[in-house]
């Protein structure tokens, strides 16, 4: 299938931020309901996050994961199916396949917000990993999750706003949630080719998914109709997008996003960019996996269930529809 590349609509948070029942305010929490809905992704633009930011981040995980593999493997937890720390490369196969060539991956998860006192799925909610040769890594790593999660946080009671949903809908479902920010580094030393995968086609299984801005092209989206586009974001923008959650959540109304990360030729040129600045050669996804609270339930609200979507979005904790997805990752067993 032949992805056409697409400027996804960009949501300003500022009207939001400044007068909520503004009109303006109310005009892009409309459009942002509107874009999540046909495309399950869309961009914002929120000016507390600079793009300056950014690229400090960036440049903290690309050194990180230029580090040698065995160095990064003293960062593995399996036994808290890899939810903090970092995951070896081939550990997390997408539900919906994979490039056959397995590229050389790791995530480094580090937990953001505040863990419930009581849970009853601990391993989902386990305190984050430090590197032991990155002695600023707490700071850095707090300030850009901070400002992915203040920002997720603005969009999820704009969505509510936008659904016809009290504003608080989803921020408290999400309060105590086992946030993550999971940078995903890709080896173009290795697998800088055209067409190669370097994320196979797949969902995420949180509620919604933030991004900052990649310096290497490739991301590919499929929408509610099943057209594949080729995303194009801004600069200064975040990229947003559906995951699992929403859709339980939304009773199949907004889906979750199917998206892959592939080498095009504007990936070739930015390794050329790359290659002159003298920086290494990683891809960075700075990624920050916003969650609905373990112990809460999961099931379609009142306002879009149905006794169809009942039996598709069954009534159960999120914790266990979490564990259930990390077990078609393949990350832990059911």
């Amino acid at each position: 299938m032949v992805a056409t590349t697409i400027l996804l609509p960009v949501i300003d948070l500022q009207p939001y931020i400044n007068v909520p029942n503004s009109e303006a305010a109310q005009k892009e929490c409309k459009k942002l309901a509107e874009a999540i809905t046909t495309y399950s992704a869309f961009a914002i633009r929120d000016p507390r996050v600079t793009e300056q930011e950014n690229s400090e981040f960036l440049d903290l995980m690309e050194d990180y994961f230029n580090q040698s593999h065995e160095q990064k493997l003293k960062d593995a937890r399996p036994e808290l199916h890899y939810q903090v720390g970092s995951t070896p490369e081939c550990t997390e196969l997408p539900r919906c396949g994979r490039d056959e060539s397995c590229t050389d991956r790791v995530e480094k998860f580090w937990r953001m917000g505040n863990p419930p006192t009581e849970t009853k799925f601990k391993q989902l909610n386990a305190s984050p990993v430090i590197p032991e040769a990155f002695p600023e890594w707490e700071k850095k790593m707090n300030h850009w999750g901070n400002r992915l999660l203040n920002a997720v946080t603005i969009v999820s009671e704009m969505l509510a706003i936008g659904l016809g949903l009290p504003v608080d809908t989803f921020t408290k479902l999400s309060e105590g949630g086992p946030h993550l920010l999971a940078p995903t580094g890709s080896d173009l030393e290795k697998y800088g080719q055209l067409n190669t995968v370097l994320a196979g086609f797949h969902t995420d299984l949180n509620f919604l998914t933030i991004h900052g801005k990649s310096r290497f092209a490739g991301l590919h989206i499929w929408t509610k109709s099943g057209d594949k586009l080729l995303a194009k974001i801004p600069d200064g923008c975040l990229l947003v997008q559906a995951a699992k959650q929403i859709e339980f959540l939304t009773g199949g109304q907004i889906l979750a996003g199917f998206h892959e990360v592939v080498v095009v030729e504007d990936t070739l040129k930015a390794i050329e960019r790359q290659k002159a600045a003298g920086r290494p050669l990683w891809r960075i996804s700075s990624t920050l996996f916003f969650h609905l609270a373990s112990d809460n339930i999961l099931e379609p609200l009142d306002q879009f269930k149905t006794k169809e979507n009942v039996e598709l979005y069954p009534r159960q904790y999120v914790g266990e529809q979490v564990q259930r997805e990390l077990g078609f990752l393949e990350l832990a067993s059911n």
